[in-house]
């Protein structure tokens, strides 16, 4: 059994979790509308140019969760699947999982996006776990906070490194998927680096290191 990595938004879904999540809140009129859409939008061009402060898009990304019961962001979450999530599905995407699961692979999602938004997707995929950012829970509720390192960037290899304890794999026969720059700490630490629909800097720097580059749109 070998291990099989992949990213979540805009590798193995048609669009990216995180920000669709954000417009659906503008949408339910949960935030409010002009401010929350312009940082949204704002944090997703400093992703996409490799920017980010990513504890500064946290403390943007988990604070309305706090506003929420449990069982009120579950149902708001039930409706993000159907409305938002079910569309951004792509058949080549659940090809590849098949294929590395008939290859009897072990399946995993290492993502940033927090795992409120994602862990409902990685079980809807049927992957077999999952490495998310880990809001902190107290007494039942979300406080707004991370638990543990952010998966982002290298957090990915400390978070992938944590996992590896009690999951004995070796990375050099491992496969990783990512269409981001982002991820070139973890592409750079498998023995078997994709780069799937990748954004510039991640596209230069799979054809200079033969990299396969694939796509899984269409």
């Amino acid at each position: 059994m070998s291990l099989a990595i992949f990213d979540l938004d805009n590798t193995l879904l048609g669009g990216d979790s995180d920000h669709a999540w954000g417009d659906f809140l503008v949408r339910r009129g949960i935030v409010d509308g002009d401010f929350y859409r312009a940082s949204n939008d704002l944090f997703y061009r400093q992703y996409q140019d490799g920017t980010l402060d990513i504890q500064a898009y946290l403390a943007f990304a988990l604070e309305p969760l706090t506003r929420y019961s449990r069982a009120e962001l579950q149902s708001l979450h039930a409706e993000f699947m159907r409305s938002v999530i079910a569309p951004l599905r792509l058949q080549k995407a659940d090809a590849l999982l098949a294929e590395h699961r008939a290859r009897g692979d072990k399946l995993l999602i290492i993502t940033a996006t927090n795992a409120f938004i994602t862990r409902p997707i990685a079980a809807w995929l049927e992957v077999d776990d999952i490495l998310a950012t880990e809001p902190e829970l107290r007494d039942g509720r979300y406080t707004g906070k991370i638990a543990g390192t952010a998966c982002f960037r290298e957090g990915k290899v400390t978070r992938l490194h944590e996992w590896l304890a009690t999951h004995p794999f070796d990375l050099g026969a491992a496969s990783f998927y990512s269409d981001s720059q982002n991820d070139l700490p973890l592409l750079e630490l498998v023995g078997k680096p994709v780069a799937v629909d990748p954004d510039d800097i991640l596209r230069q720097t799979a054809l200079q290191r033969g990299w396969p580059v694939i796509s899984l749109r269409g």
